[in-house]
């Protein structure tokens, strides 16, 4: 059997149009070479894998031909490799600088490649740099090193330097396609891709993942089989999280993320790559930055499709969050809570059902009719409208087309007529809802609102003429407590109408609240008290956050604005549990008494 040889060592570049993606370094190279304009020292610097001690090889080859040598001669008596990481010492420049005197036996140059020459130290340093700016004319210098930031500036300043770019994922996917055809395997394009992400910008590292991945799947490369032997979640994970984020389907998302933690995959790794597939739909937005996207034809497909289906302003707000999450992992105690509470956030952006921060301002734009049912007022409201300090206690009401909104009180366009009529029998609905209304929540309130638009100082002539004219139509509504519905309740009439309301806002995605109101059945007391015992404070606090909605629904579906709500919790609940060691000791002292005889017979300590 022949021994198997690694596809980084197998379809390393032999020639400088082999290299893969240093185009600019390679012509460079080239032409140098052909006009003999090549200097004695170089230093290629750049990520590992990208070819730097493979163009150093080419190189040393490249510049001894002159045509009458054998296609196969590889000059190997005129290069000289070394490793600076483990030959770093004084002595071992010196030994190099001796070498370096004795002209090539074969060939026109003597080549130099010293790998990793970073690690060079710094006396070894200044013993190679007078050597280096001053070589023999048959000798030349190439230094390769992944840091150039710890060569000495000495040395930088004596070479030509070459700076080698990273792969680039296209790049890597094309050369892996050739590999795969060589090879004779089937390799998806998908797949090829994930390898070229996976390798980051090193061309050898990918060549060693494609071995692998060989290795697991044989002659069908598929997207599925490089997934699962990298360990590495696949993007359709995310397009499903995603499409469950645009649903508001909080439960769904928090069980897919359980399942993708199961499966082996930290929470950090899981919010990386969500903010990175908000960044590729994030570029599908314009046709001009689809460029960007570096997956495969089909995957491209699915994000463009998925793009289609989100807003510039949630994917913006969403890499906020995803970003934000990615920064506290570390730091964050409870680090599988902070990746949850970002999906809930990321489900909430595009929830239409609440608004946690409603704008003030545009209160006054609803009519009041969709705030309070005119059926409402009819049925259950004995009114009494009066013009407070007027001078004719008697003049009539008037219509809604002649009311005007000035400074945020309700005034009189035009003077009104002098006719007469009684005040309870004008209807409050025809008075109340314009598109200027608010909402009147409590008995004996004034109808105000706020305009901010035009503002005047409190202490000019022209505002205390205001205030004097505006006191003469100022309106104010009143009602009597003892006229409001107080409709007869039974218990199941109750327990219908809670459960409605628990459905209503379920639907609306207060899980939670929703959850905390079906913990326990209310029970009606006194024919008017709703008592519901809860289990913990916590439960309480969010029922007492949301208890004016709740009564508000109640009063109007039962007809009784006399209801009162009564939030108990069950102490005995929160107290059956042993913590302490005392309270471990005294539950066991209750089922078995002879254990405190036991310690105090063998003085024992808790």
């Amino acid at each position: 059997m022949e021994p198997f040889i690694v596809s980084a060592r197998k379809y390393r570049p032999q020639t400088f149009k082999d290299v893969v993606g240093q185009e600019a370094i390679t012509n460079t190279l080239v032409n140098a070479i052909e006009n003999n304009h090549l200097a004695q020292a170089l230093l290629f610097c750049g990520p590992r894998g990208v070819g730097k001690t493979t163009c150093a090889r080419i190189l040393a080859k490249q510049i001894n031909r002159d045509g009458t040598e054998k296609e196969d001669e590889d000059f190997a008596f005129n290069i000289f490799e070394l490793d600076a990481a483990s030959n770093n010492s004084v002595d071992d420049i010196r030994n190099l600088i001796d070498q370096v005197r004795i002209p090539p036996q074969v060939g026109k140059y003597k080549v130099y490649i010293i790998d990793e020459v970073h690690m060079l130290s710094q006396s070894a340093f200044n013993a190679f740099l007078k050597t280096l700016e001053e070589p023999p004319r048959h000798a030349i210098f190439i230094l390769a090193t992944t840091e150039k930031h710890k060569i000495i500036p000495t040395i930088l300043s004596r070479c030509q330097i070459f700076d080698f770019k990273r792969i680039t994922v296209a790049d890597a996917a094309y050369y892996l396609k050739y590999i795969a055809e060589q090879q004779g395997i089937n390799a998806e394009d998908d797949a090829l891709h994930i390898i070229a992400q996976k390798a980051d910008g090193a061309l050898r590292d990918a060549l060693s993942i494609f071995d692998r991945v060989v290795s697991f799947s044989g002659k069908e490369l598929t997207r599925k089989a490089v997934t699962e032997n990298l360990n590495v979640l696949d993007y359709d994970t995310y397009f499903k999280v995603t499409d469950l984020i645009l649903k508001n389907d909080i439960p769904n998302i928090l069980l897919l993320f359980n399942k993708t933690l199961a499966l082996g995959f930290e929470g950090h790794h899981f919010i990386i790559g969500l903010a990175s597939h908000f960044r590729d739909l994030m570029v599908c937005q314009h046709h001009e930055t689809i460029a960007l996207l570096e997956v495969g034809d089909n995957a491209k497909k699915l994000y463009l499709e998925q793009a289609k289906k989100t807003s510039q302003e949630f994917l913006l707000k969403a890499l906020e969050i995803a970003n934000q999450a990615d920064l506290q992992y570390k730091s964050s105690k409870n680090a599988r809570l902070l990746v949850e509470l970002a999906l809930m956030k990321l489900a909430s952006l595009s929830f239409q059902g609440e608004k946690k921060n409603p704008d003030h301002s545009t209160a006054s734009l609803i009519p009041l009719g969709q705030l309070i049912p005119a059926s409402f007022f009819h049925r259950s409201i004995t009114t009494s409208i009066k013009k407070t300090i007027s001078p004719v206690i008697s003049d009539p009401l008037p219509a809604p087309e002649e009311m005007e909104v000035v400074a945020g009180v309700y005034q009189q366009k035009e003077p009104i007529a002098e006719e007469t009529q009684p005040i309870l029998n004008t209807d409050i609905e025809d008075v109340l809802l314009t598109e200027t209304s608010t909402l009147v929540t409590e008995p004996a309130r004034k109808i105000h609102i706020k305009d901010h638009s035009k503002r005047v100082s409190g202490l000019s002539i022209s505002s205390i003429k205001a205030k004097k004219k505006h006191e003469l139509n100022k309106i104010e509504v009143t009602y009597d407590e003892d006229s409001l519905p107080d409709d007869a309740v039974t218990e199941a009439e109750l327990h219908k109408h809670w459960q409605a309301y628990v459905n209503k806002i379920d639907e609306e995605g207060k899980k939670i609240l929703a959850s905390n109101l079906s913990s326990d059945t209310p029970k009606l007391k006194d024919g008017t008290t709703i008592v519901i015992e809860l289990p913990n404070d916590t439960m309480k606090k969010e029922v007492e956050r949301e208890q004016l909605d709740l009564m508000t629904f109640l009063k109007k579906a039962l007809n009784n604005h006399h209801l009162s709500l009564a939030i108990s919790v069950n102490e005995e609940t929160i107290k059956r549990y042993a913590f302490t060691p005392q309270e471990k000791y005294d539950k066991l002292r209750e089922k078995n008494p002879a254990i405190d005889l036991l310690r105090k017979t063998f003085d024992l300590d808790l």
